[in-house]
């Protein structure tokens, strides 16, 4: 309760301050004097100069001000989330409906990707360059017992260089049994240039961590379907695991600089460019009670087979990985930019020791060796081209391994703005991928959860097309997967949950179509967001929602004498029924399934949404819906989307 009186002072606050002044307030002569200075500092310090900056250089201004986009991007990624599912408690992870979403990079990954919608990538981390000291609070309630906080600084010392400090910190129990959710993450960033520009240099180091309680869904779907009246209180509903858990966490170090060798800068430079990426990650799940039971029975069993040990169960991998590219760069101002490098990339994936596993099938008895760790070095050349000038932008790349492991990468993007409401452009990537760590090596307590493969290359040919326009805006994609790596389902019934990695022979050929559209009347609004996704396969693989959309009415208006600007309305999600992948919490991973369909559920959310300054007040009232829509709402096969709930927050920048 104490967040909710800081929220109604704040909002408060807020509301008495932007007020016109009154007889019995200062005199008119200090309010006068008051909106001079404030004139004075937007002519030193226009929002123009507030930049934020992406490692690719593009850079975008600070956007204070409240839009449809704002409300979409208020939440726990801080990003528009159309196209993925949310898990019922914030800070878990997310069942995806757009196979578009999803980003392919040649070298090998960690893997437990499930666990990675929250974690903060390179190319997630932004950088800054300000006039004056900026800050950004993000404040949100959560489902039950917690709160979720954004908090940013970041201050220039000098025209030259930059510094940011920022942390998001997220709890939150939930309203189903072991639930909760525990997130950190802290970032450090920095930039510097000399004032020639002939060094450049951006710098970040991120700390995270990700704890969730796992509790494996529900036992008895059927008890939360049939809307009993003693199942309303979500803790009375049986779940698999009542004292699991997993927890990820991670370090990175990252830095991206650039020499030029001529001193002054000219019509042809040449650039000595370099990148280094270390990160360190670990990956825990551990779960003290390894039995589990249905209903009122009281016969235990182990949902995940059998185990080496009887209780207190706990599996860890660690990963390091050590990245460098050097490259020279060639410029010409009429040309554009070639660049050669070479890149370096070391990996360490640590499970433990050496183990022995006795298995026994059909009378014969077998022992296998899974070794504790894999690691290797990749070397790989290649070059990028890259041509900005008027309206055209493209980049080519193309990499290939030069090691043992092979590996291939080619990436080709082109953008042509015809002018700032219209453009369009292209990309294609080819590109022959080492699998994720994960497929290859696990080393469990569960007897099941080991393993040791050699699985091929995945092959993936990627085209994307996107028309962004002041009429519409609409994105296609085609995608063929060759030799794709994915978890399934080796249970035989209900209640065991038996995963392995499995390399699909055939291929996959993915279609989709994405339409955007926005009709404005006088102060009203509906904008519509369209996704049309189709799969050509002889097994059912890839499982996507044919049809996933989005469509939100809301009035926007300035009320209180223009001291405060308002925008209200309903949001519609839905998608039709689709096999959506499961989600298993020893591999942090999702894996295939094709017993059981979600979807074709509505779900509306009614907003209310308040600009005051540089102050954006966020109430929403979730699924609202979810008391007379019926009780089929899943965000997993087996786990529910959360129920009707009232979450309040805000976003407020300072400039100091």
């Amino acid at each position: 309760m104490r967040f909710l009186y800081i929220f109604i002072f704040l909002f408060s606050s807020f509301f008495v301050f932007s007020q016109d002044k009154g007889k019995n307030d200062k005199p008119k002569s200090l309010v006068k004097t008051a909106e001079e200075r404030a004139k004075e500092l937007a002519k030193k310090a226009p929002i123009t100069s507030y930049k934020i900056i992406s490692i690719k250089h593009d850079t975008i201004i600070l956007d204070t001000t409240l839009s449809i986009k704002k409300e979409y991007e208020y939440n726990y990624l801080r990003k528009d989330i159309f196209g993925l599912m949310p898990f019922p408690n914030e800070g878990q992870t997310y069942t995806t409906l757009d196979f578009g979403l999803r980003k392919f990079s040649p070298f090998p990954e960690f893997g437990f990707k499930a666990k990675h919608f929250g974690y903060l990538e390179v190319d997630d981390v932004k950088y800054y360059s300000v006039a004056t000291p900026l800050t950004e609070l993000y404040f949100k309630t959560v489902m039950q017992q917690g709160q979720n906080v954004d908090a940013l600084i970041t201050l220039n010392t000098s025209k030259n260089f930059n510094f940011s400090i920022a942390f998001k910190g997220l709890r939150s129990l939930g309203k189903y049994i072991n639930q909760l959710s525990s997130t950190g993450n802290f970032r450090f960033t920095s930039s510097y240039h000399t004032t020639d520009r002939r060094y450049i240099m951006n710098f970040h180091y991120t700390g995270q961590d990700i704890l969730n309680g796992e509790n494996g869904g529900l036992t008895q779907p059927e008890d939360f379907e049939d809307k009993d009246p003693l199942y309303k209180n979500r803790p009375r509903l049986q779940v698999f695991l009542t004292d699991a858990q997993s927890f990820l966490k991670g370090k990175r170090f990252f830095i991206n600089h650039s020499f030029r060798i001529n001193t002054n800068d000219a019509e042809n430079n040449l650039f000595i460019v370099h990148q280094l990426n270390y990160e360190h990650k670990f990956f825990e799940y551990n779960q003290a009670t390894l039995g589990s039971t249905i209903g009122t029975s009281s016969l235990l069993f182990q949902r995940f087979g059998t185990s080496s040990v009887a209780s207190n169960m706990i599996d860890q991998t660690m990963y390091d990985r050590l990245y460098n590219k050097v490259g020279v760069q060639y410029e010409n101002k009429t040309v554009g930019k070639f660049e050669f490098f070479i890149e370096n990339f070391i990996y360490n994936f640590f499970i433990g020791d050496d183990k022995n596993v006795t298995t026994k099938v059909a009378g014969v008895t077998t022992t296998t060796i899974f070794p504790g760790q894999l690691k290797s070095t990749i070397n790989t050349i290649g070059g990028q081209y890259d041509y900005r000038k008027g309206k055209w932008n493209g980049t080519i790349t193309l990499s290939n391994s030069i090691s043992t492991q092979p590996m291939r990468n080619f990436d080709a993007s082109l953008t042509y703005t015809i002018n700032p409401k219209n453009s369009i452009s292209f990309q294609y990537q080819n590109i022959s991928k080492l699998p994720n760590h994960n497929y290859d090596l696990s080393n469990s307590s569960y007897d099941r959860y080991n393993w040791i493969n050699n699985f091929k290359n995945e092959k993936i040919n990627n085209l994307i097309v996107n028309a962004n326009t002041q009429w519409l805006k609409s994105s296609l994609q085609l995608t063929t997967l060759n030799d794709h790596l994915y978890f399934s389902n080796d249970t035989i019934g209900n209640y065991k949950q038996y995963i392995s990695p499995k390399q699909f022979a055939g291929i996959i050929n993915y279609l989709s179509l994405k339409v955007g559209r926005e009709f404005k009347y006088k102060k009203w609004a509906l904008d519509n967001t369209f996704l049309y996704q189709k799969v050509v396969q002889n097994q059912d693989i890839l499982n996507v929602p044919e049809v996933t959309m989005r469509n939100t009415i809301y009035f926007s208006d300035t009320v209180f004498k223009k001291a405060m600007f308002l925008q209200t309305g309903i949001t519609l999600n839905y998608f039709t029924k689709f096999y959506a992948d499961d989600y298993n919490p020893i591999l942090g991973e999702f894996f295939v399934q094709n017993d059981k369909k979600i979807g074709e559920f509505p779900m509306l959310d009614f907003f209310i949404n308040a600009r005051i300054k540089q102050t954006r007040i966020f109430i929403k009232a979730e699924h609202f819906n979810s008391s007379f829509t019926g009780n089929n709402y899943y965000s997993a096969p087996n786990l529910p989307y959360h129920d009707f709930m009232i979450r309040f927050g805000l976003v407020w920048n300072f400039f100091q």
